[in-house]
């Protein structure tokens, strides 16, 4: 995977009208913090940042900030969006140390679904957890959760205890917790049932 890195400028005006002022000259407003250190106000070029975000590796993992000649790990903690545009407006930057363990949230995606035989009978998913929360080296951020459905049928879920994650990732909820289960479409079923026997 390539690294990312962000080249970034202090900027001197905060509020209101300094973030105006920085998306006014082609550049995105945020802020760096966490660590040992205050927070400090940054800004990057917009086409950068988008470059980068668009790469799908920007949120939740680790990237390298670069200031002049220095440089420092860090992990895009939050990025909002314009409600119409949808174009980044301000991001939050988290420092890290890039071995120390961080808990940060990592997508949950489900693959065999055609090998469940309660799927295949017509059953549907029913994801509880989009995200779970983990505990993990900030180098050894996983992409995301992948939950094998072979197998399962209607009426079973998916635990977290039944995870399958790597040696150095812990995650945050534990034991019995549902991440996704396996039901019946039976309401609608029944609706149908209802339906004909008064018809």
């Amino acid at each position: 995977m390539a690294e990312i890195v962000l080249d970034v400028e202090v900027r001197e005006r905060t509020g209101t009208g300094g973030a105006r002022e920085v998306r006014n000259a082609g550049k995105l407003p945020g802020i760096l913090y966490g660590g040992n250190l205050g927070p400090v106000p940054i800004a990057v070029s917009l086409n950068e940042f988008k470059k980068a975000l668009y790469t799908g590796k920007l949120a939740g993992h680790l990237v390298t900030l670069k200031h002049g000649t220095e440089t420092q790990k860090v992990i895009a903690k939050a990025i909002d969006f314009h409600p119409v545009t949808d174009v980044p407006v301000h991001f939050d930057l988290l420092r890290v140390d890039e071995h120390a363990k961080i808990r940060i949230a990592v997508p949950v995606h489900f693959k065999n679904h055609e090998a469940s035989p309660g799927l295949k009978k017509g059953g549907a998913l029913n994801v509880s957890i989009h995200e779970l929360e983990i505990l993990v080296p900030a180098d050894h951020i996983p992409e995301d959760i992948i939950i094998d459905l072979t197998g399962y049928e209607i009426g079973q879920s998916v635990h977290i205890s039944d995870l399958k994650l790597p040696s150095d990732v812990a995650p945050v909820l534990k034991g019995e917790v549902v991440v996704a289960s396996v039901r019946s479409s039976g309401a609608s079923q029944s609706e149908d049932a209802a339906a004909a026997s008064e018809g």
